[in-house]
């Protein structure tokens, strides 16, 4: 099987393409795939060249800390919930393109932590929510911050002040938790999520916790009406 993986060394500004065949089994993950590929002592690429080990992250390999958020084959996925067999005789496999990369397939996504310090993302004044929030709650506080939803979202730039769906589930979570939804989330909200969003929803398909972020903006925007 060919495996084609955009790469980058840390002291090059250039992106290229190297190819690989991996002869092992396709029950197998992507992030198993890329294991055994670096496993071996020598490491080499379909040419017989001697080549650095490919450079990934994760923390997991359970799908709970969004560290392998890649895009395969085109789509953007987490590599450690994503199958060899379901890939077909060709996998390709990038960086995501909305972070800077640092190191073939590892990214920065530090930008998503800064934005939410430029707003003080963070809950204050906690206050006992309403039971009938307990579910929602749990659903939008599974966010791995993994970066997919901003990959796939038509409205996100690097650099821009819009948030992407992550930013919109994090004011929701402070909107009903903390003692005050004051006007400064109000403000955070509509600037840096609602005035930006076509509401295309591909971040709800990409998500890989499944969280359904159209009812945090129907609910935050019942919020706002307050």
């Amino acid at each position: 099987m060919k495996v084609r993986i955009l790469r980058k060394r840390p002291t090059e500004d250039r992106q290229y393409w190297e190819e690989f065949i991996y002869e092992g089994p396709s029950d197998i993950s992507v992030a198993g795939m890329l294991d055994d590929l670096n496993y071996k002592d020598d490491i080499v690429n379909a040419a017989g060249e001697n080549v650095p080990r490919i450079a990934w992250e994760c923390s997991c390999l359970q799908g709970m800390c969004g560290g392998c958020a890649m895009v395969i084959n085109g789509r953007p996925a987490l590599a450690c919930e994503t199958f060899v067999r379901d890939l077909g005789d060709e996998i390709t496999i990038r960086p995501l393109s909305k972070f800077h990369v640092i190191n073939d397939l590892v990214i920065d996504r530090s930008i998503i932590h800064e934005n939410a310090l430029k707003v003080n993302d963070y809950i204050k004044e906690y206050k006992p929510s309403p039971p009938k929030e307990y579910e929602h709650q749990y659903a939008a506080a599974k966010c791995l911050k993994c970066g997919l939803c901003l990959e796939v979202c038509p409205n996100y730039m690097k650099g821009d002040r819009f948030y992407g769906a992550l930013f919109a589930n994090d004011c929701y979570l402070i909107a009903t938790r903390s003692d005050v939804y004051n006007r400064d989330i109000k403000k955070d909200y509509d600037r840096h999520f609602a005035a930006g969003c076509s509401k295309s929803l591909a971040c709800v398909e990409v998500c890989p916790m499944k969280i359904p972020t159209l009812s945090s903006m129907a609910k935050l925007n019942r919020k706002r009406q307050d």
